[in-house]
């Protein structure tokens, strides 16, 4: 029963929250309509996720029953027992409605599921204020469509890192946005971030201090200030960063030996999906990373679907060229700035890291919507130039029209 109601609380407080968001960014009602499609899109995924770990296994569900003892804990098992860095963070948010409350599995899926949900909203909302215009693909709309991704929200739907870096990265790119008045939830959404996986957290920061330093819409005042608080937020968070990784400094050759060794645990029988990543070249290595798993990778239909997503971040790469101007990179949103100054370490560090399809879809789902973004906001931005010299030439031939006919006019009379 505790159960049940607590999912209906859930349900009815994002409800409400879809319109107060839709109202205070004024957003057209048909994209109002979208967030609780999106919503009820979200929450079945939840309930996917649950019978989906259920029946093929995975670390979430024992986060969740603390059924497995994925970290060592000495002494009397306490809720702040569990307070730390990366996997203990997770069973330290679980404990209170796991251990104490009894709530069910699924309603834990439901609840980080929730957080990811409102990720998946302040990018929408920021992608429906930000962008001068749509693209569309055979006739269909790329925003917002692309929301409905499935690896958006089957990542994002259940108890884990996953979803709660996801909802901590796009949060805290919400705040950078607007930073004058939203500063301190960037600083709680980077402690989230942080503790559940450091490097991401090493790698946001850097990113939105640099695309602050670069971006031409940040007085210089500001740039000074936040770049700084950015650098010593980056350096404080250097030691935590190295000790998740396992690494004595941060460095390419330091990140080429753990990966090689990551790389090879992957790539043994037992894993189906797995590629044989430590003989590729840089470029292949990024090409997986970024556009596979595709049709022919395919083992089952998780990475089926993703095939499609995959194949149309790979047709909107194509693009990337041909819509790179100056002035789009000068006006683009901070947060898309922000999101692809992280997306590009992150790529560089997991490409070589990472080699089973599983694992690449959930990793690269917490930056790889930036990206996509990225791409679009390009083509965005040029179809608006493109627009914008049509109607300059219709006033400029009305213009020449009136002026003739005017003159007309005169000689008539």
């Amino acid at each position: 029963m505790l159960d049940l109601l607590v999912i209906l609380l859930v349900i009815l407080a994002l409800v409400n929250s879809n319109g107060s968001m839709a109202k205070r960014f004024g957003l057209p009602h048909k994209y109002e309509l979208h967030l609780h499609y999106l919503l009820a899109y979200h929450i079945f995924f939840s309930f996917f996720f649950t019978w989906y770990i259920m029946n093929y296994g995975g670390d979430s569900q024992g986060y969740w029953k603390f059924g497995m003892e994925q970290v060592l804990i000495k002494g009397e098992k306490t809720w702040f027992s569990y307070f730390g860095e990366g996997t203990t963070f997770i069973l330290w948010l679980c404990y209170i409605p796991s251990q104490i409350f009894g709530l069910s599995y699924l309603t834990g899926n439901v609840l980080f599921g929730a957080l990811g949900f409102i990720g998946i909203r302040y990018i929408f909302v920021m992608t429906a204020e930000s962008f001068p215009t749509n693209y569309h693909i055979g006739g269909i709309p790329l925003f917002p469509t692309v929301f409905y991704f499935l690896n958006l929200h089957f990542w994002s739907a259940g108890v884990g890192k996953d979803a709660i870096c996801f909802w901590g990265i796009a949060w805290f790119l919400f705040a950078v946005q607007e930073y004058k008045s939203r500063w301190w939830q960037a600083v709680f959404a980077l402690f989230f971030v942080y503790m559940s996986r450091p490097h991401m957290g090493q790698a946001l920061i850097s990113g939105a201090g640099l695309a602050i330093l670069l971006g031409s819409e940040v007085k210089l005042g500001y740039k000074i200030a936040l770049g700084t608080l950015a650098g010593v937020g980056a350096f404080l968070l250097l030691p935590g960063t190295l000790e998740a990784l396992r690494l004595e400094e941060l460095s390419f050759e330091s990140m080429e030996t753990i990966s090689g060794v990551r790389s090879a645990g992957l790539n043994t029988r037992n894993v189906g999906s797995g590629f044989s990543l430590q003989s590729y070249p840089w470029p292949l290595k990024l090409f997986t990373y970024m556009f596979r798993p595709l049709f022919v990778d395919a083992h089952n239909f998780v990475s089926f679907f993703s095939s499609f997503e995959n194949l149309l971040y790979l047709y909107l790469s194509f693009f990337i060229y041909r819509n790179w101007k100056p002035e789009a990179l000068r006006d683009m949103p901070l947060f898309i700035k922000a999101g692809m100054i992280t997306f590009i370490p992150v790529t560089l560090a997991f490409m070589n890291a990472l080699s089973n399809t599983g694992i690449i879809m959930r990793m690269k789902n917490m930056t790889m919507i930036y990206f996509l973004l990225f791409c679009f906001f390009l083509i965005s931005y040029n179809k608006q130039l493109r627009i914008q010299k049509v109607e300059e030439k219709i006033r400029y031939y009305k213009q020449r029209e009136e002026i003739k006919a005017r003159k007309s006019r005169r000689n008539a009379g």
